[in-house]
């Protein structure tokens, strides 16, 4: 049976170790989050609406962009969002032109919890210190490659990195940014850009 988890196909197959490899690196990243949201009686995706309501413009905090970031449904990120309102984590930024339109923010103690949990990626970062600066840039640049493609392919949605970005141009084996009128190296390369127009 054709299938990465099939030892045999595994051992012969680099595509396969990969796809193994990336599985396990997502567990590890679940159960990092999940122990930290176990901690507060939170959801991990609640937990992650948190984080990303802290460091993203308000402009995309709102439910359709939420479900849109994180593969979601509208009603999934709603039910989320109610829980948030309901344990005071979460306000509503009405729109001044519009009173039905709103974005989310912070509360004091929703900016409390993500000072506790932003950071639940720390263990993950002992290990990736041990690595060398080349090889971090290779697992990066492959990284952003498989992203890009899966996207592509429809996989993932919402990528505000710069190989899809209408500022982003490669032309002789360079990265430029048009925006910031400058040439990027390969680690300088955005997966996540506030300033992303999509092309």
């Amino acid at each position: 049976m054709k299938s990465a988890f099939n030892l045999n196909q595994q051992n012969s197959e680099i595509d396969s170790k990969l796809i193994v490899a990336l599985e396990r690196m997502s567990e590890a990243f679940r159960v990092l989050l999940w122990n930290r949201s176990k901690e507060l009686s939170l959801s991990p995706i609640q937990i992650q609406i948190l984080i990303f309501l802290k460091f993203h413009s308000p402009i995309i905090c709102n439910v359709t962009s939420l479900a849109s970031e994180f593969n979601l449904t509208k009603a999934t990120i709603s039910d989320s969002i109610k829980v948030l309102f309901q344990k005071d984590l979460v306000n509503k930024i009405y729109d001044p032109n519009d009173s039905r339109s709103f974005t989310l923010g912070l509360t004091k103690d929703g900016e409390k919890i993500v000072q506790q949990t932003a950071d639940f990626t720390r263990d993950l970062e002992t290990p990736l210190s041990s690595i060398s600066v080349k090889n971090k840039i290779a697992m990066l640049q492959g990284l952003s490659e498989l992203i890009f493609e899966l996207n592509r392919s429809g996989v993932i949605t919402v990528q505000r990195m710069c190989k899809l970005c209408a500022n982003y141009s490669f032309e002789k084996k360079t990265h430029y940014c048009k925006l910031l009128e400058t040439k990027l190296a390969e680690e300088e390369l955005r997966l996540d850009c506030q300033e992303f127009q999509a092309s």
